[in-house]
């Protein structure tokens, strides 16, 4: 794995284990949070986002098991953009000023950036030299 390649996945996944130790550090907030979706058991949803977001970064980067970590952490992030940031539910998306639905918008946008980022690694292109 070449540097650059090295230095991509750390961005690519940077944002997860803080996430992780968030929601352990916050966890009656995370909680809350993980009960405002669509998913039953919210202390198991987040207990298993704090594995999935500490265990697959390492694996992405250190390249073990960085395909099935990268599908796995995709997932999560598809998950939780459909379950938990339905921007398309908020009446206020085009209205002026700050706005929960393009709030939410944006963090929906973001999950599934990162889904394409991590199926890139999850699916890697073949050199055709």
């Amino acid at each position: 794995m070449t540097l650059v390649n090295v230095v991509a996945r750390v961005c690519l996944v940077c944002l997860f284990p803080p996430s992780a130790y968030d929601k352990y550090k916050h966890r009656q907030q995370a909680l809350e949070q993980a009960r405002s979706g669509p998913l039953p058991d919210a202390p198991l949803l987040i207990d298993a986002g704090m594995v999935v977001e500490t265990v697959a970064p390492l694996c992405i980067v250190t390249g073990k098991f960085d395909r099935l970590a990268a599908f796995v952490l995709a997932g999560f992030c598809a998950v939780t953009a459909v379950g938990y940031h339905q921007f398309w539910t908020h009446s206020d998306l085009g209205a002026p000023g700050k706005s929960k639905g393009r709030e939410e918008m944006w963090e929906f946008l973001k999950n599934f950036g990162l889904v394409g980022g991590l199926l890139m690694v999850a699916f890697p292109q073949r050199s055709r030299r």
